[in-house]
């Protein structure tokens, strides 16, 4: 059983940026796939981007390309967004997911995949 705790969400003037950690506990996330999705309010909660268990690979949704970039430290057994030009549609709630697979691929893009989350934290972007 795996344990992930969110942090690093608040309010940021759009154009800023933020760090949002992921970490977890339990076990060793080092053959882990890790995605984070975001949920906004009244809306489904959608993917924003996965890495593979060695973090060579990555993909993102194009609202977010070029301007995210995920990372993952296993000996920390931490997963990190580093979100930068924020715009006010990033306001959501974003949740850290993981499963247990060494897989790679469109799956890994869709919430169905994962078998662990995390509680979430919130980040709002002003205008």
């Amino acid at each position: 059983q795996v344990q992930l705790v969110e942090s690093g969400g608040g309010l940021v003037q759009a154009g800023g940026s933020l760090r949002l950690s992921c970490a977890a506990s339990g076990r060793s996330i080092s053959s882990y796939a890790m995605g984070w999705f975001r949920q906004a309010p009244g809306k489904e909660r959608v993917f924003v981007v996965a890495i593979r268990w060695s973090g060579g690979n990555t993909g993102y949704a194009d609202s977010v390309k070029g301007r995210f970039t995920i990372s993952r430290d296993n000996a920390k057994s931490t997963v990190y967004l580093q979100m930068n030009s924020l715009k006010p549609e990033d306001t959501a709630v974003y949740y850290c997911e993981a499963k247990d697979s060494l897989y790679y691929g469109s799956s890994s893009w869709t919430e169905a995949f994962y078998d662990y989350w995390g509680q979430g934290t919130q980040v709002t972007v002003s205008s």
